[in-house]
């Protein structure tokens, strides 16, 4: 018992004098998520609010050192809204050639993330596409002819 007692506590100092040590460097960037831990969106979508569960990959804690982000996602085969990200991100996640309405997805040759809010059938092509999440409930803003304006943050 004490030797547990005894590695808490040392543990606990290690972690204050590495937090001190960080902000006394003026570095100020937030822990890492753990793994497992169910991450959400807040979305924007011309003025309309929504929200998506994310998947845990490491594409997806990639995007989300991203944001926040507000972009015009173009209209994309009359099924899916995109817009272009700053950088690449990390490509750690399952790689899909199917999608279902709804999906937030990752495309790695544009880079681009992309909502699905209509399904044509049509099956994704090579080398596919890596899905960061799911839109909770209705697509229904997305549904509207052309661009609309999203701001995305996590939650």
């Amino acid at each position: 018992m004490i030797r547990a007692a005894t590695t808490h506590l040392l543990a606990a100092t290690l972690a204050l004098a590495l937090t001190h040590r960080a902000e006394a460097a003026g570095e100020t960037t937030a822990p890492p998520r753990p793994t497992g831990q169910i991450m959400k969106l807040r979305l924007t979508i011309n003025g309309k609010a929504a929200s998506a569960t994310l998947q845990d990959n490491p594409t997806t804690r990639d995007f989300v050192a991203l944001l926040p982000l507000s972009f015009t996602m173009k209209d994309l085969f009359g099924r899916e809204k995109f817009a272009h990200l700053p950088r690449a991100l990390t490509e750690g996640g399952e790689r899909r050639r199917d999608y279902a309405i709804g999906d937030v997805i990752y495309w790695s040759p544009g880079p681009d993330v992309a909502i699905y809010y209509r399904h044509d059938g049509t099956p994704i092509p090579s080398p596919g596409v890596i899905v960061l999440g799911r839109i909770d409930g209705s697509v229904a803003a997305l549904e509207v002819p052309g661009s609309v304006e999203v701001t995305i943050a996590a939650e």
